[in-house]
């Protein structure tokens, strides 16, 4: 199998030579639950090159219902070796690392990357994530999720030190509104890759009301 066979309806979309820049593309995804294996599974089998996982998370059986990457014969292993293979059986053009370990000892590495997206549960650790991304000039993708309600943002010049960094745990979620946002992660990111036109810096807030309509705000985030 050829990567024109493999990526053909996206080398029809935007042609081999956008297609071949994004095998050179390096990105980290910090949290493989369910933002995290969904935005691996979309950008790994669109052909970005070079996908870092950091999770020091196992799997249990509560996360299965919403993180799709995991079955139930993965309980008990780690998620981000999980979610590496299995971006690996998908798409044989791909470069994955786990990495095993919280986002402090990760950041330690001083890797280099072209976009960071966040898919942790976790606010002070997204302030760490926004501190990395500033000191090394690199852009990232925020994104929350909980109950019926989503939270994403591209940040470049913006700063995420706007938001309350409280150690909030997130209460119940369903399954589909996971999967929305990471697909909304997942868009923004692979379009910025692709070098087409991105909106930065503007956060959006999206919700079904109770009618069960989709809502979706955006609100312009204060520069750093």
């Amino acid at each position: 199998m050829t990567k024109q066979q493999y990526f053909n309806r996206q080398i029809q979309l935007w042609g081999e030579d956008t297609q071949e820049s994004l095998q050179d593309k390096r990105i980290a995804i910090i949290g493989s639950g369910g933002l995290g294996c969904s935005l691996a599974l979309a950008l790994g089998s669109s052909g970005v090159g070079y996908i870092d996982i950091v999770d020091f998370d196992t799997v249990s059986a509560h996360n299965i219902h919403r993180q799709i990457a995991f079955t139930l014969a993965d309980e008990g292993k780690n998620k981000a070796e999980v979610t590496v293979n299995l971006i690996h059986s998908k798409n044989p053009f791909v470069e994955g690392r786990a990495f095993d370990m919280a986002f402090d000892e990760f950041k330690a590495f001083g890797y280099e990357y072209d976009l960071i997206l966040d898919a942790t549960d976790n606010l002070p650790v997204r302030g760490e994530i926004n501190k990395f991304a500033k000191a090394s000039g690199t852009p990232w993708v925020y994104g929350s999720v909980e109950e019926f309600n989503a939270q994403v943002c591209f940040f470049d010049e913006a700063d995420f030190e706007v938001f309350n960094m409280s150690d909030h745990k997130p209460a119940g979620i369903t399954a589909p509104i996971v999967m929305h946002t990471a697909s909304l992660q997942a868009n923004l990111a692979l379009r910025y890759l692709a070098g087409m036109s991105v909106v930065k810096d503007k956060l959006y807030y999206l919700y079904f009301d109770k009618s069960g309509e989709l809502i979706t705000q955006k609100f312009g985030m204060p520069k750093a």
